[in-house]
């Protein structure tokens, strides 16, 4: 009698799970789907969020992104999807790794507020830049350079970048939802915790922790949907609106139903000058804002793509991924790609880790998502649905999965124990991965300088804290040039 258990023969499986590998890394079709989902209305927010960043602030000459006296927000909603959708997809197709790419949180504002405000600096001059510096970082990839300084990082402080992540994006899901608030007396208190809101984020959560608890297969994404339902039946009710001076119990994004289809306008792509903030601002300066972009965008896809493997368990006996290179080149490309789109630089996501979290193990969920944003070019009206406060339980209920690796780090060996502390608690406490980072590798070197091991110190780990002990004091060394 056949072995009706047996797992499929190579022959025997569908050309897209070859391709994939996804019976070779314990996963399924639907899984994927699934994961690649999840991941999507986990991020899905940066089409909303990103326009408001770099869209509502003029540039040098008092023009807003896009043109005009006003802000053109729908147009950079649609050119951040589409670029979003495209370089996901390409994550997916050529590194086969369930990482997604968007316009980076943080870096968006380094290009709104430091660079495009600057006096005679249009948006142009400044997406220039964001397209120097991935084109640099693509050039660094391709010799071999980024490969080499991540494979010399010690595999445990590997696992505390993970960690430290972990905590990250919880404190981003409980910080978007409003359960966790900068706004009392103290750095950080509860939120509201009566209204609507919370009850949405707090029902998502539960949620999330039940159907885990009982195996429920898709759980993270049964949350968001059942909290999107939620909060739509509450605001078509109760008409609780946006959060804002005059409503502080309302949502973070309220999700207002407008229509289903909307025709996507990409009139910003194409729209940036490489060469006119040398003109407009100088050589010296224009260094110095590219080597600040070059390092935060260098370190913080690092981080993510370690996270996003340990939690996939995808990750070698050194703690680095499968197909590293094609991974960093990928996202260097996206980096480049946003500034050509004229909405930022694109970088690989920490929310990646909800999909995994949910079982994606392969670049078929990051086509998925990919194939999501790109559909969200039409349907923004529908993506709008999902408020913050849906989504965030599923980075909450991510960020305990992450903090589980805690338990790889040996706490007995201080070389390890105190960079390996720093770089977890400095991840959420500065509200950015590559401070935590750059703690972490700054710790590692003095620490080791300490117990007289000077000489065990990998050279790219030497050039690594000293580029980040630079980073650290570009305010100062900026202020002293006069830029």
């Amino acid at each position: 009698m056949p072995n009706k258990t047996a797992a499929p023969t190579p022959a025997r499986l569908s050309a897209i799970d070859r391709y994939f590998k996804i019976t070779e890394r314990g996963s399924t079709v639907a899984t994927e789907i699934r994961g690649g989902l999840v991941t999507f209305f986990a991020m899905a927010y940066i089409v909303v969020l990103n326009p408001l960043i770099i869209g509502t602030v003029p540039d040098g000459t008092g023009q807003f992104l896009g043109g005009g006296d006003g802000p053109n927000l729908g147009m950079i909603a649609a050119c951040t999807a589409l670029v979003a959708g495209v370089m996901t997809i390409l994550m997916g197709v050529v590194a086969n790794y369930p990482l997604a790419l968007a316009a980076g949180l943080g870096l968006n504002a380094v290009v709104a507020f430091s660079i495009a405000g600057l006096p005679d600096v249009t948006w142009a001059d400044a997406m220039g830049l964001v397209v120097i510096e991935g084109l640099i970082i693509l050039l660094l990839v391709l010799t071999g350079f980024r490969e080499a300084v991540f494979r010399a990082v010690p595999v445990e402080l590997k696992t505390a970048i993970g960690v430290g992540i972990g905590l990250f994006i919880t404190l981003i899901g409980l910080t978007n939802a409003g359960f966790v608030s900068g706004e009392g007396s103290t750095i950080l208190s509860l939120g509201n915790l009566g209204s609507w809101p919370i009850v949405v984020f707090v029902v998502g959560l539960v949620l999330a922790i039940v159907l885990w608890v009982r195996k429920v297969k898709g759980a993270l994404l049964i949350a968001i949907l059942a909290a999107t339902v939620l909060a739509v039946i509450l605001e078509n009710t109760l008409h609780i609106g946006a959060r804002s001076e005059d409503n502080p119990t309302g949502f973070n994004s309220a999700p207002t139903f407008t229509g289903v289809v909307d025709v996507p306008d990409f009139g910003l792509l194409g729209h940036f000058s490489l060469l006119g903030s040398f003109e407009n601002i100088g050589v010296v300066t224009v260094i110095l804002l590219v080597f600040s972009l070059l390092l935060a965008d260098f370190f913080d896809t690092m981080g993510t793509m370690v996270a996003v493997g340990a939690e996939a368990r995808l990750l070698d006996a050194e703690g680095n991924p499968p197909k590293s290179k094609q991974i960093l080149i990928i996202d260097s490309l996206a980096a480049a790609a946003g500034g050509m789109g004229s909405v930022s630089s694109n970088t690989a996501y920490v929310e990646s880790t909800s999909g995994v979290g949910e079982g994606a193990r392969t670049g078929l969920a990051s086509v998925v998502t990919g194939v999501a944003f790109l559909l969200a070019t039409f349907l923004s009206p529908l993506v709008a649905l999902v408020p913050y406060e849906a989504a965030a339980p599923a980075l909450v209920f991510v960020g305990f999965l992450m903090m589980t690796q805690v338990a790889g780090i040996d706490w007995k060996k201080l070389d390890i124990a105190i960079p390996a502390f720093l770089t977890i608690a400095l991840m959420p406490f500065t509200y950015s991965i590559s401070d935590g980072i750059g703690a972490g590798f700054i710790a590692y070197v003095v620490v080791r300088l300490a117990q007289g091991k000077a000489r065990e110190i990998h050279p790219l780990m030497w050039f690594s804290a000293l580029m980040f002990v630079v980073y650290f004091t570009l305010g100062p060394i900026r202020a002293a040039l006069g830029v």
